[in-house]
C-alpha cells in the first residue's frame, strides 16, 4: 500500500473516532508534525502520520509495555526514541479507539 493509500485508509478509521472525541469538552483539532491532531486544551494526544500510522501520547510505562506488540512501535524522530509517543499501524486499527481514549485521559490529566 502506498503512503497516500495508507493515509486515506487511516483517515477512514480515525475520522469517525475523532468526531466522538471532538464532542468532548476542551477537545479540538490542531497542527502536529505537519498533520492535524486531536488536542485537549491545546496539547495533542493523537494524530495520523503521513504513512497512515496512528501516533499517540501515553505514559512512558505504557509505551514501554506496548512497544513491539502487534506492529506497535515507539515513535522515533531524528534518530531519537520518544519516551511518551508511539505509532499504531492500520492493521491494528481495532485497538485505535481504546488507545486514543487512553491518550486523551493521559494528556487530560497532565494538562492544566
Amino acid at each position: 500500500m502506498t503512503d497516500a493509500a495508507a493515509e486515506m485508509r487511516a483517515h477512514e478509521i480515525f475520522d469517525p473516532i475523532a468526531d466522538e472525541f471532538l464532542a468532548m469538552p476542551d477537545v479540538d483539532i490542531g497542527p502536529m508534525f505537519g498533520s492535524e491532531g486531536l488536542r485537549v486544551r491545546g496539547k495533542v494526544f493523537a494524530c495520523l502520520t503521513s504513512q497512515g500510522l496512528l501516533m499517540l501520547k501515553l505514559p512512558a510505562e505504557r509505551v514501554d509495555e506496548l512497544d513491539g506488540a502487534h506492529g506497535i512501535e515507539r515513535m522515533v524522530m531524528r534518530e531519537r526514541a520518544m519516551r511518551e509517543w508511539l505509532t499504531v499501524p492500520v492493521e491494528t486499527s481495532d485497538r485505535w479507539h481504546p488507545l486514543i481514549g487512553e491518550a486523551h485521559a493521559f494528556v487530560d490529566s497532565i494538562t492544566p
